[in-house]
């Protein structure tokens, strides 16, 4: 099963061309990295897998379904975890969860219980009332996650998640969704340009210059060079200083 097809993607604004003719598979129930360093296209990809850009040449399908002829099918699939957040500071835990949830027309007893499933899933229980504004850093990503996951997608994409987090809790997430796949067999895509997110055994995508350069597991991408680092210099050399 494929969580994610993206088949021949080209974007540009204007004359600037921000992805050059991208394609790639994402299995169900893993966890892929999507690595590059800024200016990649990564942002771009991003924003095209959301709709907030429509596809312009090639097609994406989640679970699927196009997004291209199939646009609410396939959102419906799609939970999103945005690297800017984009939960009301002033509300609950609770009434944050309970916004998205009448969002996407959930009758009030689904809702009430899959509320509850996410906040236990999340260690968010005790936390339920407390406006978000009181939370740290990562006790606010794991109220977005739970926010992702209340319609149940088919994929997670999490865009630069860890941004702004010290390093325990960058640590403390990136293991947190890992066991969402290993233990719920959730389908995760997660973008970042941090090398340490990045774990041997996953099934790395590695963009530069709006360009696939590289798909593979990470371990035997790093082979060929020694390690995952001299390997992502060497791929992305000529990559837009940040």
């Amino acid at each position: 099963m494929t969580a994610l097809r993206v088949e021949r993607i080209s974007f540009a604004y204007g004359e600037r061309q921000a992805l050059h003719d991208v394609s790639f598979n994402t299995a169900a129930g893993g966890f892929t990295a999507l690595l590059g360093p800024n200016g990649a296209g990564k942002s771009t990809l991003i924003a095209l897998l959301t709709r907030l850009y429509d596809v312009q040449q090639g097609d994406i399908q989640v679970a699927g379904f196009s997004l291209r002829s199939q646009p609410r099918e396939a959102l419906r699939r799609l939970g999103v975890v945005f690297q800017q957040s984009t939960l009301d500071l002033d509300l609950s835990v609770e009434q944050n969860l309970r916004y998205h949830a009448a969002l996407h027309g959930m009758p009030r007893k689904v809702a009430n219980d899959r509320i509850e499933v996410e906040l236990d899933r999340q260690q968010l229980a005790e936390r339920r009332k407390s406006k978000v504004r009181e939370l740290n850093g990562g006790h606010r990503r794991r109220v977005e996650i739970a926010r992702a996951l209340l319609h149940k997608p088919s994929l997670l994409l999490l865009d630069e998640a860890s941004a702004g987090l010290d390093p325990a809790s960058r640590q403390n997430l990136n293991d947190h969704v890992r066991s969402l796949c290993n233990e719920q067999g959730m389908s995760v895509l997660w973008t970042t340009h941090l090398l340490d997110e990045v774990q041997p055994g996953d099934e790395l995508i590695i963009l530069n210059r709006g360009n696939l350069v590289a798909q593979g597991r990470a371990d035997e991408l790093a082979a060929a060079d020694g390690s995952l680092q001299q390997t992502f210099a060497r791929l992305t050399r000529n990559a837009v200083p940040a």
